[in-house]
């Protein structure tokens, strides 16, 4: 059976830029070449769903499990093309404001927005906030494992994707219910809609107590 929209799969995979670096992997071996640190971790995900690039996801629709891909992305495909109007001037004080040292070559976070600093000068800051990998072609290689049909699996996908957190949780009828801290019951209410979607199952939240900072014990 071919790959459609909303199934759950595995994948290995390395993303590279054409004639280039390779800047994201789960495999080893290419992980280890490049000198990229992150783990080389199983990466499940469902199709369609806004959990991998986009133009990815579209060309492993109607794919086979087992099937090696390889794929060449133009900018407007992948992570867009360049815009001027994102490389933008920013006082110095608000670096210091944040207690914040800024040199070309370094990455802040200004409120969500993810910006590299190019030049410094006196007291003016040029900042580019388009994606680092902006304007740039780039080739996906990798292969299909497996399809994912565990629901719990599923869950764990969903939850390192949209929440960043491995949350318990109980899988019971057409129920998911998530054991989830206090001050974060918020953030995973935004997400109800998505679970529903995306499983069908309805989100219950069991609201637990904070835990203690280890730090500080």
């Amino acid at each position: 059976m071919t790959l459609k929209e909303k199934d759950f799969i595995e994948i290995e995979f390395t993303g590279k830029v054409k004639d280039g670096e390779v800047f994201d992997s789960n495999v080893k071996e290419d992980l280890e070449k490049s000198g990229l640190k992150p783990e080389a971790k199983p990466f499940v995900f469902s199709l369609g769903q806004g959990m991998f690039l986009k133009s990815l996801e579209d060309f492993l629709i109607g794919k086979n499990i087992g099937e090696a891909f390889e794929i060449e992305l133009e900018p407007e495909k992948a992570f867009g093309k360049r815009n001027p109007s994102l490389v933008q001037t920013i006082p110095m004080r608000i670096f210091k404001e944040r207690k914040a040292n800024p040199f070309p070559g370094v990455m802040f976070n200004f409120d969500g927005r993810h910006g590299k600093v190019l030049t410094v000068s006196g007291g003016r800051v040029m900042v580019d906030f388009n994606h680092i990998l902006a304007g740039k072609t780039v080739q996906y290689k990798g292969k299909v494992l497996r399809r994912v049909t565990d629901v719990n699996e599923k869950v764990k996908a969903l939850n390192e994707f949209f929440l960043r957190k491995d949350f318990k949780f109980e899988v019971r009828e057409k129920k998911l219910v998530l054991e989830v801290e206090k001050p974060l019951v918020k953030l995973v209410e935004l997400f109800r809609d998505k679970f529903k979607e995306i499983l069908g199952l309805e989100l219950k939240i069991k609201e637990t107590e904070e835990k203690p900072d280890k730090k500080s014990q």
